[in-house]
């Protein structure tokens, strides 16, 4: 094993990175669309081998088509740099930390390929639901994954003033509250008109008091962070902020897409008359961007955490990263 620090982990993992946030997109759009049985069969593709499926077919055919056999390639494409990430860091990266989390991601995408076969096989949208609460749940440690990994700045690390515990638990509320919100999402996203109205009405109250919970945690971090002495939680703060102000438009704006003005402010309004399926273009960009911007604000979160407490800059302590003497990540 190499004494010196390699980018390539680091390379790697902002690769995953990318790749899960275009896989959580087309994700995102499958729901949308209600595509996720446009193809009947799994792990085949209408008899086919999947990545021999005819391009033309898949391209140029129908749009579910396009989408969900689009969304079995991604993410096969991630799991295949997963098992990358993890050979990169298992030759390269000493930091315990690091390789736990990437041994987690590893199993999460073996986990998440065999919920998304059987949500084809089995029919069931409650396989569905499980298996949009996991893919987040990837994505947010891919992101970690990339931070933790990057080369950190050695020079004046042993003077970095310690972290506030205020900010690192604003910070790490936010990443718990972010996901949940995400959770509760999921629920309202693989709803049937069949459910009763108090279930809804429940769902609906609790996707409110979390998205009132991710506003008062992103408030509470960017408030902390202008505390610290480094610019670089605080313009993560803020840039959540904004993040999560964009949010709130836009679950207005998907509530409006989906079941139009309420009658009232009160939970008799609330009533599901249909499941959740875009009838536009302008309706799909609103209700996708929805979900896809929490995610972007769950990966944030994770960034911010890593960040206010200083896990990054402690890696350099001691000596360079990768290099004997450095501390471990949560040392």
């Amino acid at each position: 094993m190499s004494s010196r620090f390699s980018i390539w982990p680091h390379v790697i993992a902002c690769l995953l990175v990318a790749a899960t946030a275009v896989l959580l997109c087309f994700g995102a759009l499958v729901t949308t669309f209600d595509a996720a049985m446009a193809v009947p069969d799994w792990p085949a593709t209408y008899g086919h081998n999947m990545f021999l499926f005819p391009f033309a077919e898949w391209f140029y055919g129908p749009w579910d088509l396009f989408l969900e056999h689009g969304h079995r390639l991604l993410g096969a494409a991630v799991g295949m740099i997963s098992l990358s990430l993890a050979a990169a860091v298992w030759l390269r990266e000493p930091n315990a930390t690091v390789r736990a989390l990437v041994v987690g991601a590893v199993l999460l995408v073996m986990v998440q390929g065999a919920l998304g076969g059987a949500r084809v096989l089995l029919d069931d949208k409650t396989v569905a639901k499980v298996h949009a609460c996991t893919g987040p749940l990837f994505f947010a440690v891919a992101v970690a994954i990339a931070a933790l990994t990057r080369k950190p700045a050695a020079e004046g690390a042993a003077d970095a003033p310690a972290p506030s515990p205020a900010a690192v638990r604003s910070a790490v509320g936010l990443t718990v509250a972010s996901y949940v919100q995400l959770v509760a999402g999921a629920q309202l996203r693989h709803l049937d008109a069949s459910v009763e109205p108090a279930t809804f009405r429940w769902l609906v109250a609790f996707h409110l008091l979390g998205a009132v919970a991710v506003a008062a945690f992103a408030f509470a971090a960017c408030l902390w962070s202008r505390s610290t002495s480094r610019p670089a939680p605080r313009r993560w703060s803020l840039a959540i902020l904004l993040l999560v102000g964009c949010q709130i438009a836009l679950g207005c704006g998907a509530w409006v897409v989906n079941w139009g003005l309420p009658s009232a402010w009160l939970p008799d309004s609330w009533t599901l008359s249909e499941a959740m399926v875009a009838r536009s273009t302008w309706g799909a960009a609103v209700v996708t961007g929805h979900v896809v911007l929490g995610m972007l604000i769950l990966g944030a979160a994770v960034v911010l955490t890593i960040v206010v407490g200083g896990l990054v800059d402690r890696q350099a302590v001691g000596g360079r990263f990768g290099e004997p003497g450095t501390r471990r990540v949560f040392a």
